[in-house]
C-alpha cells in the first residue's frame, strides 16, 4: 500500500511538471513597451548601399516606399502598412514629416526612381534630380492613402513643419535648384499644400549647401544648417520673409541635420567631417561629433540674441542621424560606420554603431556614454518613444543578402540597478519594410 501511495505521488507530480514549466517560460519577456501612435518610414528601393562607392545601383527590391507602423499591442506583433512613395536616401534622413496631428505624411523626393532597363547596368548617373512633394492620408494608419503630389524646385534636400502644421520648409542643394533658391516656405492647409514661396536669406552665400532647415518647437524661427561652411544659422519666419535672428554659429566640418531640444532651448547638430580634404571624400572620414548650442545666451550690442555653442561629444564614424529624447536627457546618433562600402572593399566594416549621449537639459553639456556596434547596414535615422526608454532604428539592409528589404529594428535604454549608468541594448523586436529605410519619425 506504502509504495502503490508512493508511485501515484509521482505520477502527479509527473502529470503537472511539462504543463507548469512552459506556462511561466512563456510569460517571460524583457520590458518592452514602446510607446506612441505609430511609426512613419520611407525607403528608397532604387540602389544598394554600395552604390554611393561604386556607383552601381544593383538589383531593385521594388518600388520606393512610405511605411506606417501603428503601435498598438506587443512590439513583437507590430507590422508595415506600405504605399509608394517616391524618395531617395542620397541626402539628409529628414525625406518625411508628419503634420503635429498625425493626420498627414509628406514625403519629399530628391532623386526620382531608376529607369526600367538592365539592372546590371544602371548606375547612380542614371538618376534624374528629383522635383516632387507627395501628401499622404493616415486617418487609417493601416492604409496610408496618396492624396495630393505637386511639382517644386529641383534637387530638394530636406523637409520640415512647423509646430502648428501650417507651413513646411524645404531646402535644395546647389546642384540643383540651391545654387538661386537655397529654401522654399509651402503653406499647408486641409491636407493641401498651397504655392511655394522662395525667400531670400539674409548673409547666405548662393553656391554653398543649405542641408537642413528644421523649425523651432515654439516659435516661427528656422535653424539652418550650412553644410559647406560648418555653420549653424538662425532665421525668423515673418509672413514670407526671412529675417537673421542673432549670430550665426561656427559648429564642426560638415553639419548634416541640426534639431532642437523639446523645450527649445538648444539646437543640436552632428557633424560627419566629410569633404574634399577627406581621404574618400566620406569613406574614409573620422569619427564625427555632435555640439549643443545654446539660443539667447546673452544679447549682442544692436539688441539682438547672442547664441553660444556650448559643449561637444565625440560620435562614431558618419552620424547622419540624430534623435533627441522626448524628456530631452538623450541624444542618440545612428553612426554609418563604413558599412556600406562593397562586400569586396578592404575598408569595409562589417557593422554600423549606435552612440549613445546623456544632455543636461539646463546646462546644454554632452557626455558620452558609449558606441553600440551591431549587425546592420547604413542606418540613417533612429527615433525615440514616447517614454525616452526605447528607440527605434532604421536598418536600410542586411549583410545577408537572403533577407530581403531592410528593418526597423527596437532597442531599449537600459541600467545596472547596482551602476546607474545608462546603455543601450539591442532587442530582437524587428518589423520588416521595404529595403532602403532611411527617414523615420514617431508620432506621439
Amino acid at each position: 500500500m506504502k509504495l502503490n501511495a508512493i508511485a501515484r505521488s509521482l505520477l502527479v507530480g509527473l502529470f503537472w511538471l511539462p504543463i507548469s514549466v512552459p506556462t511561466r517560460a512563456q510569460d517571460r519577456a524583457a520590458p518592452m513597451t514602446f510607446q506612441g501612435r505609430y511609426l512613419v518610414s520611407v525607403s528608397d528601393a532604387d540602389m544598394v548601399s554600395s552604390a554611393y562607392v561604386n556607383g552601381l545601383l544593383g538589383p531593385r527590391e521594388g518600388r520606393d516606399a512610405l511605411s506606417v507602423i501603428p503601435l498598438e499591442g506587443h512590439v513583437r506583433d507590430l507590422q508595415a502598412y506600405e504605399v509608394e512613395a517616391s524618395n531617395s536616401v542620397a541626402g539628409p534622413p529628414v525625406s518625411v514629416v508628419v503634420t503635429p496631428d498625425g493626420r498627414y505624411a509628406i514625403v519629399l523626393e530628391t532623386w526620382a526612381q531608376r529607369p526600367e532597363g538592365n539592372e546590371n547596368e544602371q548606375t547612380f548617373a542614371d538618376l534624374t534630380h528629383g522635383d516632387r512633394l507627395q501628401v499622404f492620408d493616415l486617418m487609417d494608419p493601416t492604409q496610408p492613402t496618396l492624396v495630393q503630389d505637386v511639382e517644386i524646385a529641383e534637387r530638394p534636400d530636406s523637409v520640415s513643419i512647423n509646430a502648428d502644421g501650417s507651413l513646411l520648409a524645404v531646402t535644395f542643394h546647389p546642384a540643383g535648384a540651391g545654387s538661386e533658391t537655397p529654401i522654399a516656405l509651402i503653406p499647408f492647409s486641409n491636407g493641401q499644400l498651397g504655392e511655394p514661396v522662395y525667400p531670400t536669406i539674409p548673409s547666405f552665400a548662393l553656391g554653398e549647401r543649405l542641408i537642413h532647415a528644421e523649425w523651432h518647437p515654439r516659435r516661427s524661427v528656422l535653424a539652418l544648417a550650412n553644410e559647406t561652411a560648418g555653420e549653424i544659422s538662425f532665421v525668423e519666419v515673418v509672413g514670407q520673409e526671412l529675417r537673421a535672428w542673432g549670430n550665426v554659429v561656427q559648429a564642426e566640418k560638415a553639419p548634416y541635420m541640426v534639431r532642437f531640444t523639446p523645450d527649445g532651448r538648444y539646437a543640436i547638430t552632428n557633424a560627419l567631417y566629410w569633404g574634399a580634404d577627406v581621404a574618400g571624400l566620406w569613406t574614409e572620414a573620422p569619427r564625427g561629433s555632435v555640439v549643443s548650442i545654446r539660443l539667447e545666451a546673452g544679447m549682442q550690442a544692436d539688441g539682438s540674441p547672442r547664441h553660444a555653442l556650448v559643449s561637444r561629444a565625440m560620435t562614431g564614424v558618419s552620424p547622419e542621424g540624430i534623435a533627441i529624447s522626448p524628456n530631452g536627457r538623450y541624444i542618440v546618433t545612428t553612426n554609418l560606420e563604413r558599412s556600406y562600402l562593397p562586400y569586396d572593399d578592404d575598408r569595409i566594416t562589417w557593422f554600423s554603431s549606435l552612440t549613445l549621449i546623456t544632455l543636461d537639459p539646463e546646462t546644454g553639456q554632452l557626455s558620452r556614454i558609449a558606441d553600440y556596434p551591431y549587425d546592420g547596414i547604413l542606418p540613417e535615422a533612429a527615433a525615440f518613444d514616447a517614454s525616452s526608454q526605447y528607440i527605434a532604428v532604421v536598418n536600410y539592409d542586411h549583410f545577408d543578402d537572403r533577407i530581403q528589404g531592410g528593418s526597423i529594428d527596437f532597442w531599449r535604454i537600459a541600467v545596472d540597478p547596482l551602476d546607474p549608468q545608462p546603455m543601450l541594448v539591442q532587442t530582437r523586436y524587428s518589423v520588416p519594410v521595404t529595403r532602403g529605410a532611411h527617414s523615420m519619425v514617431l508620432v506621439p
